[in-house]
């Protein structure tokens, strides 16, 4: 008898262990690992699914929003997004490209050091790199 395995996606592993070290931060409440088409890769452990979920598509669509806007405003058609922040009365939102194919972002509260949670999110992308971070593109299952 044959058994045939189906491939392993790497967006279906858990990535949820690169946020330890940003969760450890003064004022971060939150974090997220996704992929550039808003799936979630990994959740900071107290954020529910929906919201999880929730906030991946969005990040995705806000991701897509910064590169249009960047390439407006500076003429330049392959102008690359490097970092977005979003201010609130609650909080803060940070989402760094991880690579091709992913993101990070973190929410924070107010009363945290903004450029500290920039330079750490920094550090976790270059420390992991491309291939922890980047999985190659989600591609249809391939059923045997």
């Amino acid at each position: 008898m044959t058994v045939h395995k189906r491939p392993v996606n790497p967006l279906n592993r858990d990535m949820s262990w690169v946020l330890e070290p940003l969760l450890v931060l003064p004022g971060v409440v939150h974090a997220l690992v996704l992929s550039s088409d808003g799936m979630v890769q990994g959740a900071s452990p107290g954020l529910s699914r929906e919201a999880s979920e929730g906030a991946s598509a969005m990040m995705s669509a806000l991701q897509g929003a910064g590169r249009a806007v960047a390439a407006s405003f500076s003429g330049d058609q392959e102008a690359k997004l490097r970092q977005v922040v979003v201010e609130t009365d609650a909080g803060f939102v940070f989402a760094i490209p991880a690579g091709s194919h992913s993101v990070l972002a973190v929410f924070a509260n107010r009363s945290v050091a903004i450029g500290v949670v920039a330079h750490h999110m920094q550090i976790q992308v270059a420390t992991l790199g491309r291939k922890v971070m980047d999985p190659e593109p989600r591609v249809p299952d391939a059923r045997p």
